[in-house]
């Protein structure tokens, strides 16, 4: 037993100082702990959030989703513009911040939007970056952080205007190419990845295949929901 928490804190010892120096000391990064908190805290508002708001009425919060989404757009702007390690701490706190996309959604009482998918994305995010901040920053990580931030321009852009009320939804039309677009951005970074594998590249290759094997779950994910919602129904009406 206690040759088991010996190794349990050396591992924890080596998790800690094994990162890199530049990023230790910014918020979030030296332990995991905060980041595995947010994440158990984040578990728990999926979980209770549904059953606090079973007995109240749907906030609108159109006001404050207008402002957090054009917030959104503007950060996703400036790290699409700027990628280097303090960006990518920005790219990993942005991560953060969108835990609150689920907490809206449950506060509008539209649990509809709570998939398995939205929880899975939002919740091993949280990890995936934090790692990228505290042992990769800057280098090849760079790519994945530009095309996912150029991708949420548009996405929060499509928030913004759909939560400006039901008026909006004429003009919604290309949600399905949102889709396809995140679709391609993975397939971009699934590739990417891949490639390093093959190179002569100083990124280290447990990071890459950790990279591609995560890329490869949400391919698969966001595929089945692209069926799901637009595909299966047509197929049905045919029928």
């Amino acid at each position: 037993m206690a040759s088991t928490w010996q190794k349990a804190q050396e591992f924890y010892s080596w998790v800690l100082e094994s990162g890199d120096p530049r990023t230790a000391p910014w918020p979030l990064v030296h332990s995991p702990l905060p980041v595995t908190l947010l994440f158990a805290s984040y578990l728990s508002v999926v979980k209770l959030g549904p059953l606090y708001m079973r007995q109240r009425k749907a906030l609108e919060l159109r006001g404050l989703l207008i402002a957090y989404n054009l917030t959104m757009m503007a950060l996703s702007s400036y790290m699409f513009y700027e990628q280097m390690a303090r960006v990518c701490w920005w790219f990993f706190f942005s991560k953060v911040i969108e835990l609150l996309d689920t907490v809206f959604f449950i506060l509008r009482k539209k649990q509809e939007q709570v998939t398995f998918l939205h929880v899975y994305h939002h919740g091993t995010m949280l990890f995936n970056w934090w790692s990228g901040v505290k042992y990769v920053p800057g280098g090849q990580a760079f790519f994945i952080g530009m095309l996912n931030s150029f991708v949420h321009i548009f996405m929060y852009g499509y928030y913004a205007l759909a939560s400006l009320g039901p008026q909006m939804h004429r003009y919604l039309w290309w949600k399905r190419y949102l889709t396809i677009m995140q679709l391609c951005q993975f397939v971009a970074i699934a590739a990417h990845s891949s490639y390093n594998l093959f190179t002569e590249c100083p990124f280290p290759d447990g990071f890459n295949t950790a990279v591609f094997l995560y890329i490869l779950s949400l391919i698969a994910l966001f595929l089945h929901f692209y069926y799901r919602t637009y595909l299966k129904g047509k197929q049905e009406k045919l029928t």
